[in-house]
């Protein structure tokens, strides 16, 4: 009996050492999503450590994962902060409007807890059925530097991950890059260590789960860079304070950092930091209809939107200002830019930019070019309801001093405001950290004081953009300009730009809309490709490029190929005129990161489907049961029989549908597939 006592006795206490690894003789925290799927489990590991780990239908997202904050040098949560305590819990189940996005209108419910430690630290935790995030909470009386910040993302098993890598720096500064990045598709184990990646990043759990890390709501503070940690972790990086820079970096178009602080924000006062969030997808595609940027984001901010007017402009930059039949050089000069003004008011574009050219090296307001007359081409748009947005290097909008008191970005925002400009392409950004991120919140609010539109480049979104929905675009994309100095390598390019278009919807576009600048009608497979600047082209078919332009998230929706070209494919460039740039509902129909998209969107009573392969050819089928009842007019844009061969061949053809219709499509190798569908009259 008592040998059976002692047995017993030690099955106890493996089961309590079992179930208690997670935080031992610490405290712990529970934390379910509304639908119950998903959970979250915080505690103090021995006292001495703050974790979080998830589940997902019994499944381990993440193992322990540390959490920790260290403040001026000598404060962090676990040594200071006490056990901490959950002071607060939350059951939100509501909604915001979205007029300037992908649906109407944001459904936000999450289960929300509130853990709080002394010297006024708290931590925010949220579940969704999606995903789950945390952030800081400060509230001190006192200047703050934060010395680090630790956010771990722990996973079971050395996992297949789609990795951004950070490369081509600016100056040579680790912190410096456009925030532009293939993916390298790797275990986590085979990361390489001495390199950084941006997010959104995804992790490829077993039986199609997928888990992806990003950061969210970034103000004041510096966004968020991965690097691998053991062999199957990510740990977080965030750049220093800047303490000194200089001008350099590509063409001299940027500020580069060259003394750093030992600390990566400066604070005061009662603020809340960024969100470390995890998304988790059951199905690859509903990854596309994802929310949790938006959700996570900061509050709209401007009280009047009436006066922000999304649309598509027409791009100077990529097709390198080439039009022909006409009886002037072209380039940049006003005859050129009469002539794109002309295409746009014909073709129900809204907008043409002005790219890099049109004003000094070093100033926006001095040594303009003479061969462009602004004011005529101002007064020439408004008469044409066409409207204009110049290009800025982001150093020469603020004056070369992040720190500014803004005084010089308001003067430059008044005066061109006054002439009638619609706004800025703001570039070359190319660094996250704390100053440059407080930098673009007042570029965005100067500008929607003047009511002046904003398309950020060298960032990726970060919250911003529901702040300040008069920033439309960021790049921080593989976009097509890409295309234009592609090398070929064997065989092909080499790069796989088409595998990358089917990605970035995934990823990149998880975080925000992105100036991906689509639209070439010159078109190539992988045999007859080639970069060039003077004659541009695009990886994939002419229809795979007009897919683009319902699957990508622009407000600002660019056509990079040269008017002449359009014109040249009026059928086509009918076609993509119609489509909107924000949409009322969206319907993630199908996908597989990597592989292929299908999405279907609303405005109004109107659908705009599409669908985007890599370039493996597949037959896919679209239900339509989305449809309401009645009789519908498809419009539909296909591959050619002949694509293989030439890329540019396409097929239209108009159909009737119902909501019980069934299409059958076929994407060839590198292709695409996309329809309009309205009521019919």
């Amino acid at each position: 009996m008592k040998a059976n006592r002692f047995v017993l006795l030690a099955v106890l206490l493996v089961l309590m050492s079992v179930s208690t690894q997670a935080f031992s003789v610490g405290k712990s925290w529970t934390l379910k999503s509304p639908d119950q799927k998903t959970q979250i489990k915080v505690g103090t590991l021995n006292y001495s450590m703050l974790t979080w780990r998830i589940e997902h239908n019994g499944v381990s997202v993440l193992k322990q994962s540390r959490i920790n904050i260290l403040i001026d040098d000598v404060f962090d949560v676990f040594t200071k902060g006490g056990l901490g305590k959950v002071t607060n819990r939350q059951q939100v189940r509501t909604k915001f409007a979205t007029p300037f996005y992908k649906k109407a209108e944001v459904k936000d419910e999450y289960n929300a807890m509130t853990v709080s430690f002394k010297n006024g630290i708290s931590i925010e935790f949220r579940v969704y059925n999606d995903g789950a995030a945390y952030r800081f909470l400060l509230d001190r009386k006192i200047m703050t530097e934060v010395t680090s910040e630790t956010a771990e993302f722990m996973f079971a098993e050395d996992y297949p991950a789609f990795v951004p890598y950070v490369n081509d720096n600016r100056g040579g500064e680790r912190y410096c890059y456009s925030f532009e990045s293939y993916y390298d598709e790797q275990p986590l184990s085979s990361m390489f260590s001495d390199s950084l990646a941006i997010t959104p990043l995804a992790v490829c759990l077993p039986n199609g789960l997928k888990a992806i890390v990003m950061d969210a709501g970034v103000e004041d503070y510096p966004g968020m860079f991965l690097k691998r940690i053991g062999v199957r972790g990510l740990k977080a990086e965030f750049a220093p304070y800047p303490l000194e820079q200089e001008i350099g970096g590509f063409d001299r178009l940027n500020l580069v950092p060259t003394k750093r602080a030992s600390y990566i924000a400066k604070l005061d006062g009662q603020r809340t930091l960024p969100w470390r969030a995890v998304v988790i997808t059951e199905k690859d595609a509903d990854i596309l209809n994802c929310d949790m940027a938006q959700r996570l984001a900061p509050a709209c901010r401007i009280k009047d939107t009436s006066w922000i007017k999304p649309g598509k402009v027409a791009w100077d930059w990529w097709n390198n200002t080439n039009v022909t039949g006409v009886d002037f050089k072209s380039g940049m000069n006003t005859d050129t830019y009469l002539y794109y003004i002309d295409f746009a008011a014909k073709n129900n574009i809204e907008y043409i930019i002005i790219d890099e050219g049109w004003s000094g090296k070093e100033s926006l307001m001095e040594n303009l070019s003479p061969e462009i007359d602004l004011k005529r081409l101002i007064a020439y748009g408004r008469e044409k309801g066409v409207g204009i947005i110049l290009w800025s290097s982001w150093r020469n909008l603020i004056g070369s001093n992040p720190l500014n008191d803004i005084a010089v970005t308001d003067a430059v925002m008044k005066h061109y405001a006054d002439m009638g400009v619609k706004g800025f392409k703001v570039d070359f950004f190319d660094r996250d950290d704390q100053q440059v991120i407080a930098s673009a919140y007042k570029i965005a609010k100067s500008a929607a004081k003047y009511h002046l539109y904003l398309d950020y480049h060298g960032l990726k979104p970060f919250g911003i953009q529901r702040a300040y929905p008069n920033i439309f675009n960021f790049e921080g994309v593989k976009g097509l300009e890409n295309s234009k100095w592609e090398p070929r390598a064997g065989d092909g390019p080499l790069h796989n730009q088409p595998r990358y278009d089917v990605t970035a919807p995934y990823l990149r576009m998880l975080a925000g809309p992105m100036d991906y600048t689509p639209g070439s009608m010159t078109n190539a497979m992988k045999n007859n490709f080639f970069g060039n600047n003077d004659h541009q082209m695009s990886q994939g078919t002419r229809v795979h490029q007009m897919a683009m332009y319902t699957t990508f998230e622009a407000p600002l929706q660019m056509l990079a190929d040269s008017p002449t070209r359009y014109m040249q494919n009026q059928e086509c460039t009918d076609f993509i005129a119609q489509v909107p740039t924000t949409f009322d509902e969206t319907i993630a129909l199908d996908g597989q990161l990597g592989e292929y998209t299908v999405i279907a969107r609303r405005k109004g009573s109107t659908w705009y489907l599409a669908a985007m392969t890599d370039w493996t050819p597949r037959d896919l089928t679209i239900d339509l049961d989305f449809l309401a009842a009645g009789q519908y007019q498809a419009d539909i844009f296909a591959d050619g029989v002949n694509a293989l061969k030439d890329a540019t061949d396409y097929k239209y053809t108009r159909q009737t549908v119902t909501s019980s219709t069934r299409l059958p499509i076929h994407l060839s190798s590198g292709g695409g597939w996309t329809a309009i569908i309205k009521a019919s009259k």
